[in-house]
């Protein structure tokens, strides 16, 4: 096994305003805040669940 780990690029592209305070607060937690924002995160199901919640307002690469 190697030691690397899988990750998911995350891309924000609309804005969290407006939106329920459980979503704002989802995108705040993937690390995104703004239009643009780009975070690589580790694929675990936690973070599958969080992209699930707010997927009408992020881009996912694997």
């Amino acid at each position: 096994m190697s030691d690397t780990k899988a990750t998911v690029r995350v891309t924000q592209v609309h804005s969290g305003n407006g939106r329920k305070p459980g979503q704002q607060a989802t995108l705040v937690g993937l690390g995104l805040n703004k239009i643009g924002r780009t975070r690589e995160l580790e694929d675990t199901p936690s973070v599958r669940g969080m992209i699930r919640k707010v997927s009408h307002l992020i881009k996912v690469e694997d």
